[in-house]
């Protein structure tokens, strides 16, 4: 290891530039003719004086000649040397001389400086862009946020030191920790960041990005205010809400305050009476199913997770169906970890609707319309999957279907699909309604994790 350090050093030591070594050619060329002149003129029997006057003048032809070639060959690389170097700094003012197409050096001039006014291009329309980008994220409402890896500020807009108070000045290169937005860090794609502002509380949406800049990877927030849409979102929400319970509540109390009026003024009338007491009976019971439909869907607790099998739960599902026989296409044996109450209510409801939608269809449909509802589960990857399809008339609106107190149906309370989709939520799973592609009818899929999943309460 040693030698070849040593033999690196000498190798260095030795080095001559390419000037030097050109010098010394021209050097030992002169020499050389000098001396083939010298012995020429000595053959010639010429005195000393005269040889050595003409050495003298062939000497200075020799100087001048090699001088000039010198300059014409080597001060043009000095020259292209001088331009690479300014490009190198992003100095693109610099331009070789010569640029001809007759010769070598000229062709590479050209090219050189064909490079140099590329390069130029290119740093203007990146510094129009970058001026544009700025421009763009000044006019922002959204807050734009940028971090390294290091979790520290590399890049804000203004809309972000607005919102947080900060300086570019100031804050680019403190840690998120030291300007109190590691919770902003750690939310995750389109999620809701909550912040207490001028005694306001202000819940931004989060959009996260990585790009890299230098090679170093980095995380660009793009931040939303959802609060106001949120406030209207609840508002409509409430408004639905008070709109229905107005609604049963007012179909309810009508009668019932009719029938006590007519029975205040007709006591007498037994038959009449009892009836009316029957309307009243029915109402209160009709009113007390409703209420106790919207408890259910607002105050669903917690999921007990223990191992349930889904072949046996969903068998026991369809012999519970008495209206229409529900058929078994195919069972795939799977434990979950599961409420098996909750779990149960999913699968009653979904199939209920199945049959009623089959039903429908039945008496719309014609003669040779059979209600047809089945159950197929499987497995699929690490989530158990289970499809009730039914023959029924298909959905012609998919957007309310989820919608609480949404109803087609004469006699339904429109909490069903709700309850059904909470309950596959709050067990890390999912619930699609679709139509079928292959023949008329829909389908409910029910997507449910085979290990534990993190449960919303």
């Amino acid at each position: 290891m040693r030698k070849q350090r040593g033999a690196a050093r000498d190798r260095q030591a030795i080095h001559v530039s390419f000037a030097t070594r050109y010098r010394i050619f021209c050097v030992l060329v002169a020499a050389a003719l000098l001396g083939l002149v010298g012995a020429l003129l000595a053959e010639q029997h010429l005195s000393a004086t005269a040889i050595v006057a003409i050495l003298a003048v062939f000497g200075f032809l020799l100087i001048f000649i090699f001088l000039a070639f010198y300059e014409s060959s080597v001060r043009p690389l000095q020259t292209l040397s001088n331009v690479v170097s300014a490009l190198r700094e992003e100095d693109y003012s610099f331009r070789a001389r010569g640029a001809h197409r007759d010769d070598v050096l000229g062709e590479l001039a050209r090219e050189i400086n064909a490079l140099a006014d590329m390069l130029q291009s290119q740093r203007l329309k990146a510094l129009e862009a970058i001026a544009l980008l700025q421009r763009v994220m000044a006019e922002m409402d959204a807050p734009v946020l940028a971090f390294d890896h290091r979790e520290s500020l590399r890049l804000l807009n203004p809309a972000a030191e607005r919102a947080f108070r900060l300086s570019a000045s100031r804050d680019i290169g403190k840690s998120a920790g030291e300007l109190g937005l590691l919770g902003l860090l750690a939310q995750p794609q389109e999620g809701i960041w909550q912040q207490e502002l001028n005694d306001r509380t202000v819940r931004w949406m989060v959009r996260r990005s990585r790009f890299r800049q230098r090679g170093a990877p980095h995380l660009l927030l793009l931040l939303s205010d959802v609060s106001l849409a949120l406030r209207e979102e609840e508002q409509q929400a409430w408004k639905r809400l008070i709109r229905v319970l107005g609604h049963e509540i007012s179909n309810s109390l009508t009668p019932i305050k009719s029938i006590a009026g007519s029975l205040r003024l007709r006591s007498e009338a037994r038959e009449e009476f009892e009836r009316g007491l029957s309307v009243i009976e029915s109402r209160a019971e009709s009113l007390h199913r409703f209420v106790e439909s919207y408890r259910q869907l607002a105050q669903l607790p917690s999921p007990t997770l223990q191992r349930v099998a889904l072949a046996p739960l969903l068998q026991r599902v369809a012999q519970l169906e008495t209206r229409s026989e529900v058929r078994i296409v195919s069972l795939a044996e799977m434990d979950l970890q599961a409420d098996p109450d909750q779990l149960e209510q999913l699968f009653i409801n979904l199939v209920r609707n199945a049959v009623e939608a089959a039903s429908r269809e039945e008496e719309c449909g014609g003669e040779n319309v059979t209600p047809e509802v089945t159950i197929a589960s499987s497995r699929q990857g690490g989530l158990a999957v289970a499809v009730i399809a039914d023959n029924g008339p298909g959905l012609a609106n998919e957007t309310n279907l989820f919608v609480p107190f949404y109803t087609t149906k004469k006699s339904g309370s429109g909490v069903g699909l709700a309850l059904a989709r909470q309950i596959a939520e709050a067990h890390g799973g999912s619930l699609e309604l679709r139509n079928r592609r292959d023949v008329q009818g829909c389908e409910a899929v029910v997507r449910l994790p085979l290990q534990a999943a993190s449960l919303s309460s």
